[in-house]
């Protein structure tokens, strides 16, 4: 396999024109363009981020139209993830659309038992302290730390005073640093993995502290 020489214009226009048209008609006829523009540089850029970050998996390219009401069959995106599990996984994730890409590192919704060891951990001296502190300097360098896909809670959550110094960290139900950049021209260069690289690099912090105190630790 080729090195990763950044993300073709094909990518984009591929996934433009399976907007206008998300068909299996569409898709047989321009099956080769989906190997050669989107799968093939971005199973390039996933190996190459492997090797520093662990295993990445793709994502599959079709829906799961069990329970979704929107019944066009194909992804308007292509991407990949550290973890398969969209509640309770802590990984890295990645997503490449018609409007840019997003990534980031974290827990997007966490699991009840993740969840209470979570507010146990933020509740603590020590460890409550340091995940602020995670927080203000990924902030600084401009990567916030996002409360993950649900909006936190309006109020104190059960059995903690609404006056917790660190209330606003125990209303959240995931820990996630998210970077969206709009389509720019540098992402058909490997200049495309070198700034997805920084963001999961300058994660290492917020991985480190839930890797310690969120994880399962019986894996």
């Amino acid at each position: 396999m080729s090195a990763f020489q950044g993300l073709p214009v094909g990518l984009f226009e591929f996934f433009a024109e399976l907007e206008q048209d998300n068909s299996k008609d569409f898709w047989n006829a321009n099956r080769q363009r989906w190997q050669q523009d989107v799968k093939a540089p971005m199973s390039a850029l996933v190996d190459e981020l492997s090797t520093e970050f662990g295993p990445l998996r793709m994502f599959r390219p079709n829906r799961d139209l069990r329970f979704a009401r929107d019944k066009s069959p194909y992804k308007l995106w292509t991407g990949a993830t550290s973890t398969p599990d969209a509640t309770g996984g802590i990984g890295y994730y990645l997503s490449v659309s018609t409007t840019g890409i997003t990534t980031g590192y974290g827990a997007m919704r966490m699991t009840a038992d993740q969840l209470r060891r979570f507010r146990d951990a933020i509740d603590a001296d020590v460890t409550g302290p340091r995940f602020e502190e995670i927080t203000q300097q990924l902030s600084a360098q401009g990567l916030p730390v996002t409360p993950g896909a649900d909006q936190p809670l309006k109020n104190a959550p059960r059995g903690w005073p609404i006056d917790h110094p660190r209330i606003h960290f125990l209303r959240w139900k995931g820990a996630a640093v998210v970077q969206e950049w709009t389509t720019g021209t540098w992402m058909h260069t490997p200049q495309a993995r070198e700034r997805i690289r920084d963001v999961w690099a300058a994660a290492e912090p917020l991985k480190a502290w839930l890797d310690v105190h969120v994880s399962q630790h019986n894996h």
